[in-house]
């Protein structure tokens, strides 16, 4: 099986969040790859060992995206790609897509796999955009991913219920916390890392003009929301604290 993992490189979800000058300070900021991504690469490594193929995981970013590319070979993929966007000044999920859209085009897939939601956009867009562009199907926030022949059988998580789905590769699904358990880098895993194909593209190297890449949303602010005030604990017989609790919903909340 051809199979691919879209993976984004996060911040680590224990990091505060700083604004300055209107964006998000990366400075001394620890990354990761993102954790529902890493759903979707321990599915496609666990896919290859049981149908046998190859598993290549594509990201985009800089060059620092390297690290967490590397961290997914030694998690277990094959081989790695990243599409350098450092020269593109503003983008968003359409400028992804299209960059995404402009690699696939000309290779052979059965599977691409990615996850739901990133932990810092929360979009969950670029999988169904991708899958569009590409004319296959796809199947978003799967639990459970069974193939067989070219027929895959998905449990996808709908509001807390469980629904059923059969699909014809190729396909895209994306990956929602429960799919499997995620494995950590082993020491010799970490070490064949180092020595598995790992390709940088230009953004300019794939088939695409530079007005199909143009960002079509504009970020007007960003800020931090305001500081909760502290609770109020309200004391007395019961009948008076309902009688202050009153007050204040009317008063000071004005939700009453």
């Amino acid at each position: 099986m051809n199979i691919y993992v879209i993976m984004k490189r996060t911040f680590d979800t224990e990091e505060k969040i700083v604004i300055e000058n209107g964006r998000i300070s990366e400075e001394g900021v620890e990354f990761i790859i993102n954790p529902y991504d890493e759903y979707a690469i321990e599915e496609a490594i666990q896919l290859r060992d049981d149908h046998g193929g190859e598993v290549t995981v594509v990201s985009i970013g800089d060059e620092e995206v390297e690290k967490e590319l590397r961290t997914a070979l030694a998690m277990g993929a094959d081989k790695a790609v990243l599409i350098n966007n450092e020269e593109i000044d503003e983008s968003d999920q359409y400028t992804t897509t299209a960059l995404l859209a402009a690699y696939f085009e000309d290779k052979e897939y059965d599977i691409i796999l990615g996850g739901n939601v990133s932990n810092d956009n929360s979009t969950g867009q670029i999988g169904p955009r991708l899958a569009e562009k590409l004319g296959i199907a796809y199947v978003t926030t799967i639990t459970k991913l069974d193939i067989d022949g070219t027929t895959a059988t998905m449990e996808r998580d709908v509001e807390g219920d469980m629904e059923v789905v059969e699909a014809q590769l190729p396909l895209l699904v994306t990956a929602q916390q429960g799919l499997n358990e995620p494995r950590y880098p082993s020491l010799p895993g970490i070490m064949k890392a180092k020595k598995k194909p790992l390709e940088e593209i230009d953004y300019d190297d794939l088939d695409i003009d530079e007005d199909e890449i143009e960002a079509k949303t504009e970020t007007i602010e960003v800020y931090l929301p305001p500081k909760k005030e502290a609770g109020k604990v309200l004391e007395g017989e019961i009948g008076d604290q309902v009688e202050e609790l009153v007050k204040l919903l009317r008063q000071e909340a004005k939700v009453i």
